[in-house]
């Protein structure tokens, strides 16, 4: 019984490649597995199910036929996708999850994040993402013209970008005492996200235990998967894009 985890792929219309080397993961790493999880910014930007780009039904499709191959698949928010609805998993075969969610994974209580809401030294990030998480304006937002809301994504993208670029590095990670609090919160030991880009197995004390905390890494020069069995420690995995 193998359940693999995956997040930050990114996919757009400008990386093929990463693409490609989705399709080639679901093929190759995930068909017969029991459970893939994705764990937000799966898409660089999502502006609302009505959108269906060629790259979007593609996605869905071959997700679709995953899970009618026996495998269960699940999606998380992440902070550039958190407008994926219902609609896009229907079409997937994916069961949207919420951010956070606790799961018995092989018999193990496992927090599972994207991993945006820890990251509380970004102030200024964590307004924004407080907005942007508002039920009444993403309903407001999917009200728009498909037009706007693709000015909208683009002007965002510039805006992040340029801001990021003048935040010290620790800014952008994890705040330590906010993982401790969040797993002592749901009481588990265990804590698998992504967001950060910063793939690693990071040991840390919670709940008055040894504890771990799981960080998945974004597609950009390689591939990253964390894959769970029964009896084992996760392995935290890579193989080069291309």
């Amino acid at each position: 019984m193998t359940t693999l985890f995956i997040s930050d792929l990114h996919l757009e219309e400008s990386r093929p490649d990463i693409t490609e080397a989705f399709l080639t993961f679901l093929d190759e790493k995930a068909r017969s597995v029991d459970q893939l999880y994705i764990l937000g910014d799966f898409f660089e930007a999502w502006i609302g199910d009505d959108e269906r780009t060629p790259l979007q039904e593609q996605v869905a499709a071959a997700l679709s036929k995953l899970r009618d191959s026996g495998t269960d698949i699940f999606l998380m928010h992440g902070n550039r996708d958190f407008l994926i609805g219902q609609d896009f998993c229907d079409r997937a075969g994916a069961t949207l999850l919420d951010d956070p969610t606790v799961i018995d994974l092989h018999g193990t209580p496992t927090l599972l994040m994207h991993g945006d809401s820890l990251c509380t030294a970004d102030v200024e990030y964590q307004k924004f993402r407080a907005n942007m998480r508002n039920p009444q304006w993403q309903q407001m937002i999917l009200q728009r013209p498909l037009e706007d809301r693709q000015q909208m994504a683009r002007q965002l993208r510039e805006i992040s970008m340029a801001k990021n670029q003048g935040k010290e590095e620790f800014i952008m990670d994890v705040t330590p005492e906010e993982v401790v609090k969040d797993m002592e919160k749901h009481g588990v030991q265990r804590l698998i996200h992504g967001h950060t880009h910063r793939p690693a197995v990071h040991e840390l004390m919670a709940n008055g235990s040894p504890a771990k905390r799981i960080v998945l890494g974004d597609w950009d020069k390689n591939i990253w998967w964390l894959e769970a069995k029964p009896g084992e420690e996760p392995q935290l995995l890579n193989e080069p894009l291309n």
